[in-house]
């Protein structure tokens, strides 16, 4: 039986998260708190979550979780032959899959929610039971022009992502035009949108710091659903993923599709789990 590691974006982060697993790998937590400057124990395990729902603190909390739960299951003698993330999880599937070094994903997320966390006046919102070519009726109609296909994480859950104001004007169309229900996502920005242009190319300059080597198993990407086939494509798919849809249905489909039956989510919550029974 094939089996596949799947690993969360945001909005799966919870506090409390990774606590037995830092106690189990205190090398690497040491490590990760002088690359990151702050203690990732006290961001994860403060009462009050505002820190660590902001995203330049999400995104490099939920890595160090994942990545910890990986080697946990590694080590516990878990052998995954296909890996998949869910936006910033893809860092944590390809440093599973050895495409760079633990400390090296770790700069690189931190970067990545930095820059990203700079661009205000976005937004984002769940739309639910309504599919794609539909809600793209409703966003012309609305003359909701800015507005991009941001997550496709299931046929029945798609995510759109813009300016705050325009997400706002169609909140109440899409629901009139048959949505089940139109859910604004309690996020910083406009992900995976043309307003991360911007970031997406200071993102490029920082990744040149950095080696990349093939993965040692498939790892799908977001922006193509399709697996990593040369090195020089990890940096440069990584940069588009920032302002590209995540296509998470088809990855799904095509982990499938290559014989997958067995999916392990490596990180807090069953986000990427629940999504799973949604995907025919």
């Amino acid at each position: 039986m094939s089996t596949a590691f799947l690993f969360p974006g945001q909005g799966s982060q919870s506090v409390g998260m990774g606590a037995e697993l830092f106690s189990r790998f205190p090398n690497i937590v040491e490590q990760s708190d002088e690359i990151l400057g702050y203690s990732i124990v006290e961001l994860c395990s403060r009462e009050d979550a505002t820190d660590l729902n902001l995203t330049n603190f999400t995104q490099p909390a939920l890595y160090v979780v994942s990545c910890l739960q990986a080697k946990a299951l590694l080590e516990e003698g878990k052998s995954p032959k296909f890996a998949a993330g869910h936006s910033v999880g893809e860092f944590a599937a390809l440093q599973c899959a050895g495409a760079f070094s633990f400390s090296d994903g770790l700069q690189m997320v931190a970067k990545r929610g930095e820059i990203m966390s700079k661009v205000s006046g976005g937004g984002m919102a769940a739309v639910i039971g309504m599919d794609a070519d539909k809600i793209s009726v409703v966003l012309d109609e609305q003359g909701a022009d800015q507005i991009d296909l941001a997550n496709f994480n299931s046929p029945g859950q798609i995510v759109i992502s813009g300016p705050a104001s325009q997400i706002t004007q169609v909140l109440s169309p899409l629901k009139d035009s048959g949505a089940r229900m139109v859910v604004p996502l309690k996020v910083s920005g406009a992900f995976h949108s043309r307003m991360m242009n911007e970031p997406a190319a200071e993102f490029a300059v920082f990744l040149q710091n950095f080696t990349f080597s093939l993965p040692q198993f498939p790892v799908f990407s977001n922006v193509e659903a399709q697996p990593y086939l040369i090195t020089e494509s990890i940096p440069e798919l990584l940069i588009k993923q920032i302002f590209s849809p995540v296509r998470w249905t088809e990855v799904i489909q095509g982990l499938r599709q290559n014989g997958v039956e067995e999916f392990i989510e490596c990180g807090p919550g069953k986000v990427l789990t629940k999504l799973l029974r949604q995907i025919p």
